[in-house]
């Protein structure tokens, strides 16, 4: 009895092992895949993508717009344990983000709904996968913007096997066609029609398994993640001309335009370092307000102290007080003290106070009064 069970136990397990290496054999052969990258989310685990391989799983055919796809340099398979690497969180609001060609999509729409509504097992499994129910399929594509990736970034990417979306860890050569949302967030990949969410970034060493690309560096991966509102349109990059380019958002570049209100850096600028989205430029106008704040002000005082110093002595160093109330001094004695001391003058001079008479007779009066 103990040797039967011995052996059902290890017939599942080949059984189990058989099922696993069927699903990560799906997809072109150069996508070589590990466990925990197929079937699962495991973030220890990163299948490089680039721009035309479907990758293991395709939920439809490519829509994407062609495109020439770089040769690999070579495997991550053969460093598997050099995982060093720096994942950039970058908004999906930050201008050139996203790149494309004035008025052409860069997939078509209408081919990538109707490749998926056809086969109700992978409409029924992309609508899970994407947080929507089947039959908003059509709605919510037309609700996507066409463009491409111009930075390689991780996404957590779902396969198609046996009826469900397997979720995987990937990331995404510069240059990938994908379906973006009103908040920056890539949707869909065009090359495979697989449903993309955001990213799981694990720390420390991280295995790439799949084929490098000209220029992939570990260092320079960017997370994007939902901008703080809804958007109407992108500033996206012309990949034809290095200019920008207005896109509404749910348009295929039938509406393309040259935005009214351009980004304060080129198209060229780059991304990561630092973030066009994130400027330093803030911290420069706190030296401002403090230039026009001196001490001249104070610089009047300094005449006061001689004359506040008969009334105020008892207060010198609040030297702004004694320079209001030294002002009005200067101004309030001269005519109030003249008139009280001309009554002194007369015993001394009599004769030349006759001239005067007439007005002292009538100022006497109305004091007097």
């Amino acid at each position: 009895m103990r040797s039967q069970g011995r052996f059902r136990r290890t017939a599942l397990a080949a059984l189990s092992a058989g099922v696993l290496l069927a699903v990560a054999g799906c997809g072109e052969g150069g996508d070589r895949t590990a466990k925990g990258t197929t079937g699962t989310a495991e973030a220890k685990d990163v299948l490089l993508q680039p721009i035309a391989s479907p990758g293991p799983g395709p939920f439809t055919a490519s829509t994407a717009r062609a495109a020439d796809s770089p040769s690999p340099t070579g495997a991550p398979d053969d460093e598997p344990d050099s995982g060093t690497r720096t994942v950039h969180p970058v908004s999906g609001a930050v201008p050139g983000l996203y790149g494309g060609t004035r008025s052409v999509a860069a997939c078509d729409v209408e081919k990538q709904t109707t490749l998926l509504t056809d086969d109700k097992k992978k409409a029924s499994a992309f609508a899970e996968a994407a947080g929507i129910e089947a039959v908003q399929i059509p709605g919510y594509l037309k609700s996507l913007t066409p463009v491409v990736l111009r930075a390689d970034a991780q996404v957590t990417n779902h396969g198609y096997s046996a009826g469900s979306a397997t979720a995987f860890q990937a990331v995404l050569q510069a240059g990938t066609a994908v379906l973006v949302d009103s908040r920056g967030m890539p949707g869909v990949r065009c090359a495979c029609g697989n449903p993309l969410g955001p990213p799981v970034v694990a720390d420390g060493k991280v295995a790439h398994r799949g084929e490098r690309w000209p220029g992939y560096d570990p260092a320079r991966l960017v997370a994007v993640e939902p901008g703080v509102k809804a958007a109407t349109s992108l500033i996206i990059v012309n990949t034809d001309d290095n200019s920008w380019i207005e896109r509404a958002m749910g348009d295929s570049g039938g509406r393309d335009r040259d935005p009214d209100d351009p980004p304060p850096f080129e198209p060229d600028a780059d991304l990561l370092f630092p973030s066009p989205g994130r400027p330093s430029e803030p911290p420069a106008p706190d030296p401002t307000p403090s230039d026009p704040a001196p001490t001249e002000p104070e610089v009047p005082t300094d005449p006061g102290p001689d004359e506040s110093s008969d009334d105020f002595g008892d207060t010198p160093p609040e030297e702004p007080w004694e320079y209001e109330e030294g002002v009005p001094e200067e101004v309030a004695p001269e005519p109030t003290q003249v008139f009280p001391a001309e009554p002194e003058q007369p015993d001394g001079p009599d004769a030349p106070m006759e001239p005067d008479a007439p007005m002292e007779a009538d100022l006497g009066d109305v004091f007097a009064d």
